[in-house]
C-alpha cells in the first residue's frame, strides 16, 4: 500500500500540490496527473491513520515528568465560528497529553452568532482552564488575538486557529523541544484537509528546519507554532496586516528568537473550507497584498531595500529583489579540454544574453590536445574580457579552479562548467543580489537538462544512493511547480552545485577554495559544508536559469579506474561529515524518503 510513493510523486510534482479547495480532483482530461494525485490522497490517507496516538503513547506521554513547569497560553480569536468547528478544536485541546495549558478564548462574533459565546461559557464552566472573553467589537484577526495575548498567563503562547484541530501530542513535543533543545520559538509540521475528514488530505506540509530565507519567501512555519512570552516582550504584538498578521509576527519572533525548534512531525490539522486560506488563498487578494508590505516592511526596518513581488506560480509565495548599490565585478571561471562547441555555446551566452556587464571569464586550460581548441582561444584572448590560463597537471577539478581563481580579479566568482548555457538574461544579477548580502556564502543556479527536465535544485545531504549527497528534485520537469511550489523561490539548502556557483572571492580564499582532496566528485557539496561551517547561508536561486549538458566535457563514470575514484572520494567525503550526515540535512525533512529525489514520502511501514 505505501511502497509505490516515487511513481505517485513524479505525478503530483508535475503540476505540484495546491493549496486550494478541490485542487486533488482535476479534470481528468489529464488522466496522469489524476492518477498522480489520487495515488498521493492514498499515500497521505495511510499516513494520517498511522498517525493516530495510540492508547499505549497516550499513557506514557500523560504520565511524563519535564524538568521545567510550562504552562501554554493558546491563543484563539474566534469569529462567527461554526458550532460543528468550535467543538471539534476545544476538544483538540481538552485531548492534549500534556495538560498545564489554558485556552484563551476571545469573541468578536456578532449579535447573530451568540451560540458561540454559550458554547464557549459552557466549556469555561467544566473546565476552568479554558477562559473566555467576549468582545464589544469585532477587531480582525490581530487584533482579536491580541485581546487573547492580555487574558494570557502561561510562559509560552501558542497561536491556534478557531476552526482547526491539534494532534494530542501537539504541548507534549512542543515541551519536548523546549526542554532537551532550551527552544524558546517552536513549531511543527501540519496536515490541510478538507470535507471535515483529517484523512481526506489536500496536502502534508513537511517542513524544513529553521530557514530565514524560505519564511521571507512565504510563512512556511504556520502552524503549530509555539513562543516563549518573553521573546513576545522583544518583538511586539500582533500588527495590522490582515491575512498575514501570523507572516509578520513569525518574522519579528523568529529574528530575535535564542533558538528555534522544528518539530517534524504532524501535530496541527488545518481544515479546508469555503471560507479558509487553505481553501484558496487567490480568493483573498487582501491577504496577498498584506504578505508583500510584510516582507517589505520587515526587511526595511533592517535597513535593507527591496522589491517584493509575488511569484509566477503561487501569489503568496514571494519574489524578493535586493537593491544592489553597487556592481562589483565577478570572474567568471570555466575550466575546458577540447570541446569547443560546448565553449563556445557557453561563452557565446553569456556574452549576447548577459545584462550585467562588469564581469570577465577566465578560461582555465588544461590538456587540450586539438588545434581548432587553440585558435579558438586566440580568438577569445582578442576580446577585453575574456583570458585564458594554462593548468598543466592532470585533471582536477578542484585544483583547475583554484589555479583560476588566483588570476581573478573580481570581488565574485562564479565558478561555471563549460558546457552550460545562459537561459535568463538577469541570472548574473540575480544570483549577485543574493551573494553580496553578509550571511550568504554560496548561490547556486537552477539548471536544466536538454531534455527540459530539472538538473539541480539544489542538493540534500544523505540522499541517494551512496548515501552522501544528491540532487533534489532531479529529473522533474521544468515547468513542474515542486513539493509545496518550491521550484519557484529562493531558499536555503545545504549545498549548490559547483557546475554554477558564486561566491565572494574573499569567501573562498578564506576557506582555501576547494579542496584538492575531491578531484571530481563532492568538491562543491564539501565546500558549501564548509561554507556552512563558517556560519553561513547557502542558496537556490531559481529565477537564474542555464541549460546544463551534465559531463559531455570529461564523460561519465564509466570505467573502472573512475569508479574506483569516484568511490575514494565519497568514502572520504562520508568519513568527513559523518556526523552531519547522520543528523539529517536541516532543509530536508525526515519524513522524506532519501531512495527518491522528488519529496517521496517515507515508506510508512519501514518507517
Amino acid at each position: 500500500m505505501y511502497c509505490n510513493l516515487a511513481d505517485a510523486w513524479k505525478n503530483v510534482l508535475r503540476m505540484g500540490i495546491k493549496m486550494k479547495k478541490k485542487a486533488t480532483k482535476p479534470a481528468a482530461t489529464n488522466s496522469k496527473e489524476l492518477e498522480g494525485l489520487l495515488l498521493y490522497k492514498k499515500i497521505a490517507k495511510a499516513y494520517m491513520e498511522h498517525n493516530v496516538l495510540s492508547k499505549e503513547d497516550e499513557a506514557r506521554q500523560r504520565s511524563t515528568s519535564f524538568p521545567k513547569n510550562i504552562k501554554f497560553s493558546i491563543l484563539v480569536p474566534l469569529y462567527n465560528t461554526p458550532l460543528s468547528y468550535l467543538h471539534d478544536m476545544i476538544d483538540s485541546v481538552l485531548a492534549q497529553t500534556y495538560g498545564n495549558w489554558e485556552l484563551c478564548l476571545a469573541d468578536g462574533s456578532d449579535e447573530k452568532h451568540p451560540k458561540v459565546g454559550k458554547h464557549c461559557l459552557e466549556y469555561a464552566n467544566k473546565d476552568k482552564r479554558i477562559i473566555y472573553k467576549k468582545l464589544t467589537e469585532n477587531k480582525g484577526i490581530a487584533g482579536n488575538t491580541n485581546e487573547c495575548i492580555a487574558m494570557a498567563t502561561g510562559g509560552y503562547l501558542s497561536l491556534f486557529d478557531h476552526d482547526d484541530m491539534l494532534h494530542p501530542s501537539a504541548l507534549y513535543e512542543t515541551m519536548q523541544a523546549i526542554c532537551t533543545q532550551d527552544a524558546d520559538f517552536v513549531y511543527t509540521d501540519e496536515v490541510a484537509f478538507e470535507n471535515d475528514d483529517i484523512t481526506d488530505v489536500i496536502n502534508l506540509h513537511f517542513k524544513p528546519d529553521f530557514a530565514p530565507d524560505n519564511l521571507l519567501a512565504n510563512n512556511y512555519i504556520c502552524h503549530f507554532t509555539s513562543f516563549s512570552a518573553k521573546l513576545l516582550e522583544r518583538s511586539g504584538v500582533f500588527r495590522q496586516y490582515d491575512g498575514s498578521q501570523d507572516h509578520d509576527m513569525i518574522l519579528r519572533l523568529t529574528s530575535v528568537a535564542e533558538k528555534v525548534c522544528h518539530v517534524p512531525k504532524v501535530l496541527y490539522y488545518w481544515r479546508s473550507h469555503p471560507a479558509s486560506v487553505a481553501s484558496d488563498i487567490s480568493a483573498k487578494p487582501y491577504a496577498v497584498e498584506a504578505g508583500k508590505r510584510v516582507v517589505r516592511d520587515y526587511l526595511a526596518a533592517q535597513g535593507v531595500r527591496a522589491e517584493v513581488e509575488s511569484t509566477k506560480v503561487f501569489p503568496a509565495i514571494y519574489k524578493i529583489k535586493y537593491e544592489m548599490t553597487e556592481k562589483p565585478m565577478i570572474s567568471i571561471l570555466i575550466p575546458n579540454k577540447d570541446h569547443i562547441r560546448d565553449l563556445t555555446k557557453c561563452i557565446d551566452s553569456i556574452r549576447e544574453k548577459s545584462t550585467y556587464e562588469n564581469y570577465e571569464i577566465i578560461v582555465i586550460e588544461n590538456n587540450s590536445e586539438q588545434e581548432i581548441t587553440f585558435r579558438y582561444y586566440e580568438y577569445l584572448e582578442s576580446l577585453p574580457n575574456v583570458r585564458v590560463v594554462y593548468y598543466q597537471k592532470g585533471f582536477n577539478y578542484s585544483a583547475i579552479n583554484n589555479f583560476g581563481e588566483g588570476f581573478a580579479r573580481g570581488e565574485y566568482l562564479l565558478l561555471l562548467n563549460n558546457d552550460t548555457e545562459v537561459i535568463t538574461p538577469e541570472w548574473l544579477e540575480e544570483m549577485l543580489s543574493y551573494a553580496q548580502r553578509k550571511d550568504v556564502g554560496a548561490v547556486g543556479a537552477k539548471l536544466y537538462y536538454a531534455d527540459d527536465t530539472i538538473q539541480h535544485a539544489g542538493i540534500v545531504l544523505g540522499l541517494g544512493a551512496h548515501r552522501a549527497a544528491g540532487h533534489v528534485s532531479y529529473r522533474v520537469p521544468r515547468d513542474s511547480k515542486g513539493y509545496m511550489g518550491r521550484l519557484h523561490y529562493v531558499q536555503n539548502v545545504t549545498a549548490v552545485t559547483g557546475a554554477c556557483l558564486m561566491v565572494k572571492k574573499s569567501l573562498y580564499d578564506e576557506l582555501g577554495g576547494l579542496d584538492e582532496g575531491f578531484a571530481v566528485a563532492l568538491n562543491d557539496v564539501d565546500f558549501c559544508l564548509r561554507v556552512r561551517e563558517k556560519g553561513y547561508l547557502n542558496i537556490f536561486m531559481p529565477d537564474a536559469e542555464l541549460y546544463h549538458y551534465e559531463s559531455k566535457s570529461r564523460g561519465f563514470e564509466d570505467t573502472e579506474e573512475k569508479s574506483k575514484r569516484f568511490e575514494s572520494e565519497v568514502q572520504l567525503f562520508k568519513e568527513r561529515w559523518d556526523a552531519l550526515i547522520k543528523k539529517g540535512d536541516p532543509y530536508y525533512n525526515v519524513n522524506f524518503s532519501l531512495d527518491y529525489a522528488d519529496y517521496a514520502i517515507k515508506d510508512i511501514e519501514r518507517a
